[in-house]
């Protein structure tokens, strides 16, 4: 790479991968995320090819790969898009809904629609590959491979892996046993553990359609399994009994947010939580420093959104140093619906004598990164009153379903 993908931050991995936030060059330069795997002898070319094969791929709901290449002889390293939250972050704190789940299905079912068209399957369909970029849902593409190979050897197995995938086989039947899975577990956060293949007997307390749909995919027979384009028939309501009227135009795109949290929250999907976002988690809530600070007592201006009274932005300064203006992250309302009861993110900021915010840090950042990020830019935006010295605040947030609120409490060293 010769210093072209800095490491800036570990992101997650297993035992075969590695996967770290990194920068596309450019002005300005633009969030990537960069996986790095083992270059093992006499199949890295073979990998390459593969994932330069993945890169010639495009659709809306399909990470981007931006660049492949070695790290000497014993790493390679894939290039791609960025992605906030995936799924798997949100399922060990709740199941979705029906309706985030209704969100969900058709982007999911549009990628992997696309794939098997251009003669390629997904091959490791499972939550922590649906993945939360911007307000969009996307796909991992970092594992496809051409439709039909045999690759016994290819990567470690897991439990959403369809049956033949024992003996190496790799097709779209495959990857429908693999989203009839997910499908149970993200409903139900329930799927088989250990090495048998088995379906899940929570399969049976799913709603319909998705019962029915699940049912179809999780045949052990790839023949019997139904296809990408009956489960999306599944998905449509019930056929009019007169003739439709004119088509009306076309709506523009829509995207579907999760944060998805996912979430996804994983967008509504959301309702989601897709979170609840949650999401997971990329922070579990967190100190800094010492753990500990002391707090002196402060003019308690909570500010509100979605409350009668009018939005304080700019109070006046009836002491040196008191809050001048405060700015309240700036959250969609899809993801605001995905909030389960309240969360509660704390920044503390760094204030030069003129008021002005010098730099903002995490305390504690709750279950989701996705709002973490929005609170901690709305805190970088506060001003305060000229005074003497430079002065540290904590700036409380709590986010519910329907409000907003922020309080500031100044620290004394």
């Amino acid at each position: 790479m010769a210093g072209k993908f800095p490491l800036r931050q570990w992101l997650g991995g297993s035992t075969h991968s590695a996967v770290f936030l990194t920068e596309r060059p450019g002005q300005p330069p633009q969030k990537a995320a960069i996986k790095l795997i083992p270059a093992d002898a006499g199949d890295a070319d073979r990998q390459l090819a593969r994932w330069r094969a993945a890169a010639q791929l495009s659709h809306p709901h399909l990470i981007r790969i931006f660049e492949t290449g070695s790290c000497g002889p014993t790493l390679l390293y894939l290039a791609m898009e960025y992605a906030e939250e995936d799924l798997a972050e949100i399922l060990p704190q709740r199941p979705l809904t029906p309706a985030e789940v209704t969100e969900l299905l058709p982007p999911l079912l549009d990628a992997l629609s696309y794939l098997h068209a251009k003669g390629f399957v997904h091959g490791n369909i499972k939550p922590s590959n649906l993945l939360a970029v911007g307000d969009q849902l996307k796909l991992s593409a970092d594992e496809v491979i051409p439709s039909a190979a045999t690759d016994p050897g290819r990567r470690w197995r897991n439990v959403y892996d369809a049956p033949e995938m024992a003996a190496g086989t790799i097709s779209p039947g495959g990857d429908v046993w693999s989203l009839g899975l997910t499908l149970v577990a993200t409903l139900t956060q329930n799927v088989p553990s250990g090495g048998e293949v088995q379906i899940p007997p929570s399969l049976e307390t799913l709603p319909e359609p998705f019962r029915g749909i699940a049912r179809e995919c999780l045949h052990l027979d790839p023949k019997r399994r139904c296809s990408i384009a009956q489960i999306q028939a599944r998905l449509q309501p019930p056929a009019r009994s007169v003739p439709a009227g004119p088509e009306p135009p076309a709506a523009p795109v829509r995207h579907y947010r999760y944060t998805w949290r996912i979430v996804i929250p994983i967008a509504v999907l959301l309702a989601f939580g897709l979170g609840f976002y949650i999401f997971h988690r990329f922070f579990p809530s967190k100190t800094s420093g010492n753990g500990e600070y002391k707090i002196a007592a402060a003019p308690q201006t909570a500010q509100t959104r979605g409350s009668a009274a009018p939005s304080p932005t700019r109070t006046a300064a009836s002491t040196e140093g008191a809050v001048l203006h405060q700015v309240l992250p700036d959250i969609p309302q899809k993801a605001m619906d995905t909030i389960t009861g309240t969360i509660k993110i704390s920044v503390r900021v760094e204030v030069d004598p003129s008021g002005k915010v010098t730099e903002a840090k995490l305390v504690s950042a709750g279950p989701s990164r996705y709002f973490a990020n929005l609170v901690l830019e709305a805190a970088q935006r506060w001003e305060f009153a000229s005074q003497p010295a430079a002065s540290a605040w904590l700036l409380r947030f709590r986010l519910r379903r329907t409000s907003i609120q922020a309080s500031p409490e100044k620290l004394t060293h």
